[in-house]
């Protein structure tokens, strides 16, 4: 069965959301929609999203629109036709009716809810018919949530379900696992369940929101906002109707039941008006105080508000044994919350899928959790939970798994594809080395390294691992959502607050050589991207042979922001790369001065697709849709560069003090025009004089050497400035640049 033409019946959020990733894949969609109007008011949102759902903007020439009374029938022609109309039962079941009248034999017809089984959207469907439609659940936003749960029940054509899964799969990207017709189906099951557990511990267990937030975050895997800023992102009306589904749809003895019940708290925010970031605010708020915006924070118990508290637990890295053995409320907090947890999602299993590891999937590719319940109870140990554990009856995996005690119960991870992807090889491979950074493995006869830290920045010993790793080809890629958002802030002034610039100076000098090192080994480097690239987490990728990226990808030079210049051999690469155009050979000023338009205004790509034509990427750089396949790609082409010879080194013909004067007048007209300030001419200037070659003349050859010595020399000038200093430090307080 082949996929060539989609309809899509219903242009809200999500219908729009699937439009646009239909359309980043190629594939012809037709978006209806009650009249016109509203689908092309659908469509210009599409092209004008932040972030966009596209990734090019030409792409949303794949879109038709049209009215579902004028225009129905497109139908004919679909091979697949998508539901995403208003959750209401009656709308829908005349949605078919008209479908399946138009459609054509075999055409394949999916619902996108989230919350209404099969088996009452088909009940006016005839047997024939029922074989062809299921559920296509798919994630918001649909372009950047892997999880796509495809629902099934026993009326369905597996064959056709197997299809669907497959075209999915390899043409959209995502991860697409087939679950039963359950209530919630499987990641919202287990998800919210996990969520509203969290809740209603912190309000039993008396935790501010903030304490509740730093537990259930970072330290065990998921996302920062924790579960109240969550609330906040989905909308806590929205939460309440979720809630008010699963309590109808579920028996009465079912454990969500007991977290799912009104907490009057919720209910008066929602009638409030505090719905969350949409409305007024919610749990969190932002509040006014002396023309100062202040974050504040709910108190559980009295409803009043106050500046919210930053709670560090002193915990960088993931570790649920450190987190749950803490002898305070947060490890017994921890271990509440985890325990139950496990305990529900494992009680699903054979229900919902029999299939355990699934479970972890969704929950992996749905609430980008670092790992889901099963992989928590095997990183606690098998002994350990059951030691601790208090009751587990008519839990049938639980009951199985305490008489066999097996601590490798876990078995292969990823098992919804067939794509050989870092998550399966990585219980196979050998761990040759590992530091607080980042961890080297031997598969076969080739390298991997994975960078550990958070958001996968980098420091001294995420550079050892990289030149450690290169006495075999290499594939440095991370199952973390990002590459690398560059290099350690704090790592970096905690030496600047020493006034221990040697140390930083030592550190960028290593890393320049290590970046030099990857570019130029005697075996192949290959960087598989995906999720940020920026800093130098791009100068790492643009400095590997070969670059394998996902099409999700975030990348830039962004230094200037943070007052200061690329130094990792970011400047010297583009620049290379730029100067090898056929406009660059007609003038020698042409490079340099696009190259500092793009560093300096912090340009980045929120695609391959943007990325090649500003040189982040190259032509024959692969890209793929589905990332678990960047491990699988980046293996080909190890395989496929037996006989690699590392590549010349560059050199540089650069104008000197002519081009540099040319950069400074654009920086004075944007100083004149108050778009940057004086310390955004001291960051320009010096990224200026790098680009321009510094000391030099058009005659002159500079070597790559010589370019990063003049990035060293630059960045260690704004490094030791205060202004750099309160640049940066804003930016790790608040998340936000300082123009200075």
């Amino acid at each position: 069965m082949e996929i060539k033409k989609v309809v899509i019946i219903g242009s809200g959020t999500m219908g729009s959301g699937i439009a646009a990733h239909l359309c980043n894949a190629n594939i012809p969609v037709t978006l209806l929609d009650l009249k016109t109007e509203i689908s092309e008011k659908a469509r210009e949102k599409i092209h004008k999203s932040r972030p966009p759902l596209l990734i090019d903007k030409s792409k949303i020439n794949n879109i038709n629109v049209g009215n579902i009374n004028d225009d129905f029938d497109v139908v004919k022609d679909a091979d697949w036709v998508v539901e995403a109309v208003v959750e209401r039962i009656d709308i829908k079941h005349n949605i078919y009716e008209k479908i399946f009248k138009s459609r054509k034999r075999g055409a394949i017809v999916s619902s996108n809810t989230s919350s209404i089984p099969i088996k009452i959207l088909s009940e006016k469907l005839a047997e024939e018919e029922k074989k062809d439609f299921c559920i296509t659940h798919f994630f918001n936003p649909v372009r950047y949530m892997g999880l796509l749960e495809i629902v099934k029940n026993e009326k369905n054509d597996l064959e056709k379900i197997s299809s669907l899964k497959k075209f999915c799969e390899q043409e959209l990207g995502k991860g697409a696992i087939v679950c039963n017709d359950t209530p919630g189906f499987l990641g919202n099951r287990v998800g919210v369940f996990a969520m509203q557990v969290a809740m209603t511990e912190a309000f039993k267990m008396k935790l501010s929101i903030e304490e509740a937030d730093a537990v259930f975050g970072r330290p065990m895997g998921i996302p920062k906002t924790g579960v109240f800023g969550l609330y906040d992102l989905i909308g806590i009306d929205l939460m309440a109707d979720v809630l008010k589904s699963f309590i109808k749809e579920l028996s009465e003895n079912d454990p969500f039941q007991l977290v799912a019940k009104e907490i009057p708290l919720i209910s008066k925010l929602i009638q409030t008006g505090y719905t969350g970031r949409k409305g007024k605010g919610g749990f969190y708020r932002m509040n006014k105080q002396n023309n100062q915006k202040i974050l504040e924070a709910i108190n559980l118990e009295t409803g009043e508000y106050s500046s919210t508290k930053k709670i560090d637990l002193g915990i960088d890295t993931v570790n649920l044994n450190l987190l749950i053995n803490r002898k305070d409320k947060y490890g017994e907090y921890a271990w509440s919350v985890i325990s139950q947890i496990i305990k529900y999602a494992s009680s699903l299993v054979p229900s919902i899928t029999d299939k355990f590891n699934d479970i972890d999937e969704a929950m992996r590719l749905g609430f980008n959790w670092a790992m889901g319940p099963f992989e928590m109870l095997k990183s606690i140990g098998v002994k350990n939970f059951f030691d601790r554990i208090d009751s587990y009856e008519n839990n049938k995996f639980l009951e199985n798994l305490s008489k066999s005690k097996n601590e490798n119960f876990y078995g292969e991870r990823q098992l919804y594809t067939n794509i050989e992807t870092l998550g399966k090889i990585k219980p196979k491979a050998i761990k040759v080395d590992k530091n607080k950074s980042a961890e080297i493995y031997r598969f076969k006869d080739f390298n991997i390294v994975e960078f550990t830290t958070k958001a996968c920045a980098l420091d001294y010993d995420s550079m050892d691992a990289l030149k450690n790793a290169t006495d075999k080809p290499l594939i440095i890629i991370n199952e973390s959502m990002q590459f690398s958002a560059g290099v350690n802030l704090t790592y970096t002034m905690n030496f600047a607050d020493k006034g221990d610039f040697k140390s930083i100076e030592k550190f960028i000098k290593y890393f320049q050589e290590t970046c030099k090192h990857l570019k130029y080994s005697d075996h192949p480097v290959i960087s598989a991207p995906s999720g940020l690239v920026l800093g130098g987490g791009e100068e790492v990728a643009i400095q590997s042979n070969f670059v394998v990226s996902h099409t999700n990808i975030v990348m830039g030079l962004v230094e200037t922001g943070v007052g200061l210049v690329p130094a990792g051999g970011g400047c010297k690469e583009v620049l290379w790369r730029w100067s090898q155009t056929p406009e660059a050979k007609k003038d020698p000023d042409f490079a340099p001065l696009k190259v500092f338009n793009i560093i300096g205004y912090g340009t980045t790509a929120t695609s391959t697709v943007e990325a090649e034509p500003l040189k982040f990427l190259r032509p024959e750089d692969k890209k793929v849709m589905n990332r678990n396949s960047l491990f699988e790609v980046s293996k080909k082409l190890i395989l496929e560069n037996k006989d690699f010879t590392p590549p010349k080194e560059c050199s540089f013909n650069l104008s000197g003090k002519p081009l540099k004067e040319k950069m400074i007048k654009v920086l004075e007209k944007l100083y004149n025009d108050k778009i940057i300030l004086d310390h955004g001419m001291k960051v320009g200037s010096e990224l200026a004089n790098v680009l321009s070659g510094g000391d030099t003349t058009i005659k002159k050859t500079l070597s790559e050497d010589e370019l990063y010595k003049l990035e060293l020399d630059s960045f260690m000038r704004l490094i030791e400035t205060k202004e750099t200093q309160q640049r940066i430090k804003h930016t790790l307080n608040t998340g936000k640049l300082l123009v200075n």
